[in-house]
Order: C-alpha cells, then sequence, then structure tokens
C-alpha cells in the first residue's frame, strides 16, 4: 500500500474510526457552549466594516476625544400636511423634554424646529450607542417611539437618522444566525433525503457538517476574542452557509464513491479506504481553492471584506476535517444497511453506467465543437445583463427590501428640510485652525450651514449640514469639494468624516478591492489547478469557462434585480463577492469532474475519458450543486437587500456552473481538444494512446 493510501485509511481503521468517533464527540462537548458565544464578540461598529485608513474612519476615531460615549443622532420628524399647528408644536416641545430624561440619550437634545413650509417638525436626539455597536440602538430607538407622540391628532411621527436607520437594520439583522441555521439545515435535509432516498443516510452527513459548524465558530470566536479576529453579522451569517453548504457537498462526494467501492470490496474498511484514497485529492484541491480565494480577501482595505476572508477559511478548513475523518468514521461504523433501500452489495454493477449522465455524455461526443460553442455564446449573451448592473452602493432606503418606519421618516425628513438634516459631516481639525475650517466649510457648495466649534485639548470639531439628501451622489461630490478646501489650509490639519464620507470612502475602497483581489485570485485558483492536474491548457480551460459563468450569472441577477425585484443596485461589495464565492466554489465541481475524467483518461483515452467522467460524477456533482445553490438562497429570505442580492447570484451560478458549465461546456471543450487538453503533460501522449487499445463504450463506475 502506498504512502499515501496508508493516510487515507487512517480515518477507518479497525480501531482508528473508534478513537475518530471519540474525539469529535469530546471535541462537540467543548465547542457547542463556545460556539454559543460568537454572538457576544461580533463587532459590527462602523469602523469593524470601514477601510482602516480612510478619512472617515480616523474621524470617528477622533470624535472619541469629544464626546464620553459613541453616539448616533436620531431624528423624530412630525408632519401634518395641512400645517403644524400650536397644538403640534406643544406636542412635540412636550416629547423633546422627554427625551433629554431618557437615560439612553447623551447629550442636549435640539429642536423642535419647524421647517420652512411649515408641515413638518424636527428633533434631533444624540442616541448612545453603548458598547454593543447597532444591537444597543433598538432598544433606546424603540423607546423613542414609544415616547414620541403616535399621530392620535393626526400629525404622523417617525424616528429617522442614523440612529433610526441603524435600529431597523438590527432589528432586520436581529437573530439571523439562528434564522439562516434553521432554514439551510431543513434545506439540506430535504434535498439530502431526495438524493439518498434513504430514511437515514442523510442524517450522517448533516450530523459531520452541523459538527463542523459548531467547532469552526468556536475555533473563530476564540480568535475574535483572544486574537483579534474581526467578526461581524455578515461573515457570521455567511459562515453557516459555507459551511453546511460546502460540507454537504464534500459529504456527497465522499459517500457516493464509499458506495461505489462497496460494489468492489468486501470489507468496508477496504472500500472506504480506497474511496478516501481517490477522491480525498480532488476534496483537498476543492477545499485548497476556496481557503486560498478566502485569504485573498486579507488583500481588502474594507474592515468588513477582509474580516470575512479568515472566516470562511476556517470554516472550510474545518468542513474539510469532519468530512475525511468523522464522517468516514460514521459510515464504516454503521455498514452497509445505513443505504437501505438501495444497499450497494458486493459484486453488483454500478447504475451510473447507463444513467442519464452516459447518454448526456454520448451526445455531447458526437458534436462536441457545436455544443461548446453554442453554450459558450448562450452564457455571452446572458452577461448582457451586465448593463444593469448598478454596484455604486446602497441608499437607506434601498437597504432593505421593505420599508420600516425610518425610510419613510428619511423620505419625509428630504421633502421638507435641507437634504443633510439629521446627518451631517464631522470635521476635525486643531484648535488655532478650526474657525477658518468652519467658515471655509460653511462657504463650499452643497453646504446648508455649519454649527459652532467645539475645541477640547488643543483639538476641534463642528458640523455641517448637506444641501443634498446624504447618501446622493451630489452630497458625496461635496464631500470632496470640502475636503479639497479644508485640506488646502496650510496648519489646520482638517479632516472630514460623517455618514456621507463613509459612504463614499467606502465604495472607494470597494473600488480597489475589486481591482487588486479578483486578479490574484485567478492566478492562485490557476496555480492550484496547474499542480492538481500537471498541465496548462486545462488549468485555462477551467478557468476561463468559470469566468463565463461568473458573468453569466452576474449579468442575469442585475437583470433581474432591476426588472423584477427592483432594487436600487448593489452594494459596491457585490461584485467581488460574488466573484469570489463563485470561482472558488465553480472551480470545485471542474476540480472533481477533472480528476475523474484524467483517471479515465489514462486507459480510456481523452474522448471516452471525458465521457465516462462525466457519467461518474454527474449526479452526485448536479445533488451537491443543487444543496449549495439552495444553501446560498436561503439569504434570500433576509430582509437586507445585501444578503438577497448575494444569495440569488451565488445560487444562480452555482446552478449555471453545475448543469451547464460543467456537465456540458467543460466537457465538450475537454472532448473537443482531446489529448492537447492535458499538455505539457505525459498523459496527452498516454491518453492518445489509450484511444486506441480500447474500442469499449464508454463507461464509469461511480463517482
Amino acid at each position: 500500500m502506498s504512502p499515501s493510501a496508508k493516510i487515507a485509511a487512517l480515518p477507518c481503521g479497525r480501531r482508528a474510526k473508534w478513537f475518530v468517533l471519540a474525539f469529535w464527540l469530546v471535541l462537540l462537548v467543548v465547542a457547542v457552549p463556545l460556539a454559543g458565544k460568537l454572538a457576544d464578540v461580533e463587532d459590527n461598529e462602523a469602523s469593524s466594516w470601514l477601510p482602516g485608513n480612510a478619512e472617515s474612519t480616523q474621524v470617528l476615531e477622533a470624535q472619541r476625544g469629544f464626546f464620553p460615549v459613541d453616539t448616533a443622532q436620531a431624528v423624530v420628524v412630525y408632519e401634518r400636511d395641512g400645517g403644524i399647528t400650536a397644538a403640534d408644536r406643544a406636542v412635540a416641545v412636550r416629547d423633546a423634554a422627554a427625551f433629554a430624561d431618557a437615560p439612553h440619550v447623551a447629550g442636549v437634545v435640539v429642536g423642535p424646529q419647524v421647517s420652512a413650509d411649515g408641515e413638518a417638525m424636527q428633533t434631533i436626539v444624540p442616541v448612545d450607542i453603548g458598547t454593543g455597536g447597532w444591537e444597543d440602538l433598538q432598544p433606546a430607538v424603540d423607546s423613542l417611539r414609544a415616547t414620541a407622540s403616535d399621530g392620535s391628532l393626526g400629525m404622523a411621527t417617525y424616528v429617522t437618522g442614523p440612529a433610526g436607520i441603524g435600529a431597523d437594520q438590527a432589528e432586520a439583522f436581529a437573530g439571523i444566525d439562528g434564522t439562516l441555521l434553521i432554514a439551510t439545515v431543513m434545506v439540506v435535509i430535504v434535498l439530502l433525503l431526495l438524493t439518498y432516498r434513504s430514511p437515514v443516510l442523510w442524517l450522517l452527513p448533516l450530523f459531520s457538517a452541523g459538527a463542523a459548524l459548531m467547532v469552526a465558530e468556536a475555533v473563530i470566536y476564540l480568535l475574535a476574542r483572544y486574537a483579534g479576529l474581526t467578526v461581524n453579522a455578515q461573515s457570521a451569517g455567511i459562515l453557516i452557509v459555507l459551511v453546511l453548504g460546502a460540507g454537504t457537498d464534500y459529504a456527497l462526494l465522499i459517500t457516493a464513491r464509499y458506495r461505489e467501492e462497496l460494489r468492489n470490496h468486501r470489507d468496508r474498511h477496504e472500500a472506504m479506504a480506497f474511496a478516501l484514497h481517490r477522491a480525498g485529492p480532488a476534496i483537498l484541491a476543492s477545499s485548497a481553492t476556496v481557503v486560498a480565494s478566502m485569504l485573498c480577501l486579507l488583500l481588502a482595505e474594507m474592515n468588513s471584506t477582509r474580516g470575512l476572508g479568515p472566516v470562511c477559511a476556517i470554516g472550510v478548513l474545518v468542513a474539510l476535517a469532519a468530512m475525511l475523518t468523522l464522517l468516514p468514521a460514521i459510515l464504516v461504523i454503521v455498514g452497509r444497511w445505513v443505504f437501505w433501500p438501495v444497499r450497494p452489495a458486493y459484486g453488483t454493477p454500478e447504475p451510473t453506467r447507463s444513467g442519464r449522465w452516459a447518454h448526456v455524455g454520448g451526445w455531447i461526443g458526437r458534436r462536441p465543437r457545436k455544443v461548446w460553442t453554442g453554450t459558450a455564446l448562450a452564457l455571452a449573451v446572458c452577461s448582457l445583463g451586465l448593463i444593469s448592473l448598478n454596484a455604486t452602493g446602497l441608499t437607506a432606503a434601498g437597504t432593505f427590501t421593505g420599508k420600516p418606519d425610518s425610510v419613510t421618516g428619511q423620505q419625509v425628513l428630504a421633502a421638507h428640510f435641507p437634504g443633510g438634516t439629521g446627518s451631517p459631516l464631522t470635521v476635525v481639525s486643531n484648535a488655532d485652525g478650526a474657525e477658518r475650517v468652519r467658515v471655509t466649510t460653511a462657504a463650499t457648495q452643497g453646504v446648508a450651514g455649519a454649527t459652532d466649534v467645539v475645541v477640547k485639548n488643543g483639538e476641534a470639531i463642528f458640523q455641517a449640514t448637506l444641501a443634498d439628501p446624504p447618501d446622493s451622489d451630489a452630497a458625496k461630490a461635496t464631500v470632496d469639494r470640502v475636503r479639497d478646501a479644508v485640506h488646502a489650509i496650510p496648519g489646520a490639519d482638517a479632516q472630514v468624516g460623517g455618514n456621507t464620507a463613509v459612504q463614499l470612502d467606502a465604495g472607494r475602497a470597494a473600488a480597489h478591492d475589486n481591482k487588486v483581489i479578483i486578479p490574484v485570485v485567478l492566478v492562485v485558483v490557476m496555480l492550484i489547478l496547474a499542480a492538481l492536474l500537471r498541465a496548462v491548457v486545462a488549468p485555462l480551460v477551467l478557468i476561463g469557462t468559470v469566468v463565463l459563468s461568473f458573468t453569466a450569472a452576474l449579468g442575469v441577477s442585475a437583470f433581474v434585480f432591476a426588472h423584477v425585484f427592483h432594487f436600487e443596485g448593489q452594494d459596491q461589495a457585490f461584485p467581488l463577492f460574488v466573484f469570489v464565492f463563485l470561482v472558488a466554489l465553480g472551480i470545485d465541481y471542474n476540480i472533481f469532474l477533472m480528476t475523474r475524467v484524467r483517471e479515465e483518461s489514462a486507459h480510456r483515452g481523452t474522448r471516452e475519458g471525458a465521457v465516462a467522467g462525466l457519467a461518474a460524477t454527474g449526479g452526485v456533482i448536479t445533488s451537491a450543486g443543487l444543496i449549495l445553490a439552495s444553501t446560498f438562497a436561503v439569504l434570500g429570505t433576509l430582509p437586507v437587500v445585501g444578503f438577497a442580492e448575494i444569495g440569488f447570484a451565488v445560487a444562480l451560478g452555482v446552478l449555471l456552473d453545475t448543469l451547464v458549465v460543467r456537465s456540458v461546456l467543460v466537457t465538450a471543450l475537454t472532448i473537443d481538444l482531446d489529448r492537447h487538453m492535458w499538455w505539457p503533460s505525459r498523459l496527452g501522449t498516454r491518453a492518445a494512446a489509450g484511444e486506441h487499445r480500447t474500442q469499449a463504450a464508454p463507461q464509469a463506475p461511480g463517482p
């Protein structure tokens, strides 16, 4: 037995299997309590999402020297179509006094102020964010909404501004981990039942994937608590989907190969050892592409993007470990009966030899060039939908799939007051140049006014109201004008921040990340494929097909978002996230296919090897793709546009890659390129010789 075969046999030995199971059970006893604490170390403060070196981030840090606690402004808006009355003003004054006495209010309550058209009022309330980030905003804003006039006098009341919007976002994310976990598990259970058609077998992959998730969350909790790893609601939510989806994929491939080997070996321990020896390299390479792609996110300027990388990488590594040790041990322990009612007995024929994928492969083999050119053209047409892509960021209203109170209030506020009311620019400078900075800022086009300067310990701060809505392009242009103006004041050391500046800096950082990370991911994945397949042409072809799949999925998604769901646009990081997930996960299925094709081509020839490889892997990879696509589609159930868009696009891309790109396009290209696919590997020569040695119809024993 070769060294690699001996290593593969370790988890499924007659005694070792019990040690493996005991190890994971002990690990779970330790991990489950720690995994439950992951939400406690999530960092959802603005600075954890922003680029660390951005001017707006530095202003956030500078503000701490002026305010004893982190605050966000809530804007209580009152509106009456017939005009604000004296009684309305009295109500608003009474509300303001109540706000000032509330324990969660930190600072001076400003207002009520009546709008120029006399139809609205606003009261600005500084809310203590506390140490919990946006989660602490929700109870504070709920209290404001309960205190404010309920409209019984015919006057509509809303709570908006950064605090109101942040509270509604917190509500949208509330319980996100539990919601995603339950929905994802239900999807996986249903699809595993349909895949295995067994009342018992589905429990083993699900248990193994669940164990991987608990251990991954425990490891991430410890790293966040003691090693400074940044985790937020976004990365914690995606972790659940990725670990359960990718882990179940690996489980399907191992179980399918094990089922095949049970027909070829009397002893189930030998069957599993052979299955791990054959399927292990493909699964290792697959996980390596995902991990390497995720770690490329460390090059990002956006803190939220950079933090997502190691979180997902850890999740995939733990899922890999569970599927290569825990699952094989459990499968060997329970024996063949777990496959009931279709028990793979020794010596029985493999059903995939004449299955539907064998027929698909035969159809492709008769006209490979027409098939791949037609398929590529169809994907290119789908890519035209990219003209609908609007990844320039989402406004407050565009963040939600619905229309919460804060969004309505923001629209009312913009209709009656200067657009930037409630979300001002924050300008910091040294004390000596503060007044010059304030005068310059107030005189800049797009600024409606500026507050007085506050000086403390030689530093100064003031706020400026924008004339345009804070999340508009016009407001962002004003930020640039103000920055250019105040940076030109000698010796002032002025910096400009605030919510609009945050959006501007985040958009520019995301554009930088797209330009840097996407090429790096392509190069890294290309190198992994070249090492695995020991060829140059095959990796180039596979990378090209996955990129085409990505552009097609993005094009169709952008068209649907704009013309079916009527979303206003996409987050700046949307293309990067979809690219990384689709390239990493899309390459997975190509790896599973092409490693089997390479194995078959060594003795069948490339043309027959491609058809045999498709017949062997088609069913299991399709099942794996459906499960992974469905788990990402679960993100679409959340009331947050960013998650819904990522879930839809990745799910669509995985389906395209599984059903079209991998099964049709790659197979047709492999058949058409024939032995040249393996250049410069010696396999091309051996494959050509193999074609002359065999006259048998293309068959494969199983995945």
